[in-house]
């Protein structure tokens, strides 16, 4: 049976309030795995426990209970994070630096040296669209900008898992459809991905699963098409049909010449399921 990227067993953090005699419980009993070369989108609230469980499975908070592993790994090791890039929200670089002299800097952190580090630092810049960048400084680089060098940086070691923590937080429109571009470009190159967003029209169009948090408990998980159909509904999508066939669909369809270019579930929008299924009025 091959090994999950991630799996994670009966997690549970709990953090104490300073100076009350009171705890936050982050995450409650959770248990998901992320396949290898899936993309996988961990939604929630504000406060629902994305970033403490990605935090626990990079090994930066140790769990009050349970397990994580990356590959195999038990993630509270250094080694389980040999094959994983990290891109978090607030990334922090140094602006003095340019794009190619920030690329070359991790890669040196990560081992990297002379021809195969050149080799490298060209490829990324070329994957994120920034070679005509690699020489301007950090601090003139557009909020998209930054972002796609934090992509690059995450991609120095050429990890087979990359988590992202709001990748597109603060990017145009056009930066986030280029940030979205690339994410399905790693998919294509067998890069696992996990991925935490607010933006779920976006996680719609990039997703192959998706496991939803609220309140530290994981209220729903499986496929995206899955989880979002409608049940007791299906449609039917037909080509060259006439008014006469559509009267007629269920007696005639066979012997009719027309053609079922697809039949499956009317689905509901990602945001419209996210609402309902944190929505505290039930």
């Amino acid at each position: 049976m091959a090994e999950h990227a991630i799996s994670i067993r009966n997690l549970t953090k709990v953090f104490p309030i300073p100076f009350r005699r009171e705890r936050v419980v982050a995450v409650r009993d959770l248990s998901l795995d992320v396949e290898p070369g899936q993309v996988y989108g961990l939604l929630g609230p504000n406060g629902s426990g994305k970033s403490t469980t990605m935090k626990i499975v990079l090994g930066l908070v140790p769990p009050t209970a349970g397990s994580t592993q990356i590959f195999g790994r038990d993630s509270s090791f250094v080694e389980s994070r040999e094959e994983v890039g990290f891109l978090p929200e607030n990334p922090y670089f140094y602006k003095f630096l340019t794009g190619e002299e920030t690329l070359r800097f991790f890669g040196k952190l990560c081992g990297l040296r002379g021809a195969k580090l050149r080799e490298r630092t060209n490829e990324l810049l070329a994957l994120v669209r920034l070679e005509n960048a690699r020489d301007r400084r950090l601090g003139g680089y557009s909020k998209g900008m930054l972002q796609r060098i934090g992509l690059a940086q995450a991609l120095i070691q050429n990890p087979r898992l990359l988590v992202l923590d709001e990748p597109t937080a603060g990017v145009d429109p056009a930066g986030s459809r280029e940030i979205r571009d690339l994410i399905l470009d790693f998919k294509k190159r067998g890069i696992t991905v996990l991925l935490c967003s607010h933006l779920l029209g976006q996680v719609q169009e990039i997703c192959d699963r998706i496991g939803i948090l609220h309140q530290g408990v994981l209220v729903r998980e499986g496929r995206l098409e899955e989880l979002i159909s409608i049940e007791n509904q299906t449609e039917l999508i037909l080509e060259n049909s006439t008014p006469e066939l559509l009267r007629q669909i269920e007696a005639d369809i066979a012997k009719s010449g027309a053609r079922i270019v697809e039949m499956r579930k009317p689905q509901t929008t990602l945001e419209r399921f996210f609402l309902e299924v944190t929505s505290d009025k039930k």
